[in-house]
């Protein structure tokens, strides 16, 4: 029998799909995601499968149909129909300076306009997005799908400098608010990130736009569930049971403990993170792959000047609203916690319309005492084995 492939840290569908690597079949949920609406935004934690999302997305919308054999999705779509496809990833970039971002938005603008033409009228990196939509539209006779991963990276990294913050925050606001004044000229958006922010949100000017961050509908829209882990990893589970000397059941329960217990809605299912899921089942041994992959700054950042009373954390209460955004100048970390991925819900009460936070399982509540909890203590942080990421 031929070993199953992981995709361990790949995130393109289309290479996952034709390296035949294994793929959990999401595909019945992105076909209703993009039959029901049009404008979309969803929060999830890094490293959650928020980028592998994206890619899926686009390759459906190129009308790449030889991708989805065998998957929900090739029974489900009819049509197949080809459009164009502006997917801007703001991921893998230091944003530090106020050029940062105005570049990297400028090196996608250029490429889009090398597709489908530019105007030297447009000044600005809003008015050359307007103009891009527009004429893709008009050079190819369909609308656009605008994707875009990661969309608060700049912000997330300018946490602690007001003055960029602002500018970043200025500056996306009118770059994302151009897509409401194409809407004749759209077919569907999605935008991904870890956090949503609040206040002065680079969303005002796109109204539209539908959180399914917290619709039990998409709760498992990325993540891995209990009923996915089985169907789809039996052999995998196997072999780690055998490496570790471990049966079945008993290696399927250390899974549930190490890295199952995330919920992004009231009453949804358990979701495994996916990352460290798949690091486990490939390296054959349990550990933090997620935490080893580093604690972001913003993070750190907030924790610093929060007075939060630790103890609270295994019951602490939120609203929706609480963990719908977070707002850069507050102290109680809990919002930006939970989006993090450090905290996620464990029941919720229909009457006070509340939620019950806490852990979500044994990598989380470790690495968090390993390495976050100095930041609140006298802790050298070189007492920790992991680090701090951009």
């Amino acid at each position: 029998m031929r070993s199953m492939i992981y995709p361990v840290g790949i995130q393109s569908f289309e290479e996952i799909r034709k390296g035949d690597y294994c793929y959990v079949d999401k595909t019945a949920q992105i076909y209703q995601l993009v039959k029901t609406g049009k404008y979309y935004f969803l929060s999830r934690p890094r490293r959650f499968g928020k980028s592998l999302l994206i890619s899926t997305l686009e390759a459906y919308f190129q009308g790449k149909k030889e991708l989805f054999h065998g998957l929900a999705m090739e029974a489900l779509e009819k049509e197949w129909t080809t459009y164009p496809v502006l997917h801007l990833d703001l991921n893998a970039q230091k944003y530090d300076t106020p050029e940062a971002l105005i570049h990297v938005l400028e090196e996608n603008l250029q490429y889009w306009e090398s597709l489908y033409g530019a105007s030297e009228s447009e000044i600005g990196v809003a008015r050359r997005f307007n103009g891009v939509i527009r004429r893709a539209a008009e050079k190819t006779g369909k609308n656009v799908v605008v994707l875009v991963d990661e969309y608060d990276k700049p912000l997330l990294q300018a946490i602690g400098n007001e003055a960029l913050l602002t500018e970043y925050r200025n500056t996306l606001k009118a770059f994302y608010g151009a897509l409401k004044s194409m809407d004749a000229y759209l077919r569907f958006a999605l935008l991904t990130g870890v956090t949503k922010f609040s206040k002065i949100s680079v969303f005002s000017d796109l109204n539209n736009l539908e959180d399914i961050s917290l619709q039990q509908a998409y709760n498992n829209l990325c993540g891995i569930t209990e009923q996915e882990l089985l169907e789809n990893f039996e052999e995998g589970i196997r072999v780690l049971g055998q490496h570790n000397e471990m049966a079945y059941e008993e290696t399927c329960k250390s899974l549930r403990q190490w890295y199952d217990g995330y919920h992004f809605s009231g009453h949804a299912d358990g979701l495994y993170n996916p990352f460290s899921l798949l690091n486990a089942l490939k390296s054959r041994e349990f550990g933090s792959y997620w935490f080893e992959t580093g604690t972001p700054t913003f993070l750190v950042e907030l924790l610093l000047r929060s007075h939060y009373d630790l103890h609270r954390l295994t019951e602490e209460l939120a609203t929706a609203d609480s963990l719908s955004g977070i707002d850069t100048m507050e102290t109680n970390p809990v919002p930006i916690l939970y989006q993090s991925g450090y905290l996620t819900i464990k029941g919720y009460d229909k009457r006070f319309r509340t939620y019950t936070l806490g852990f979500p399982n044994r990598e989380v509540e470790e690495g968090f005492v390993k390495f976050l909890l100095p930041f609140y203590s006298a802790t050298s942080k070189a007492d920790s084995a992991f680090e701090i990421v951009s």
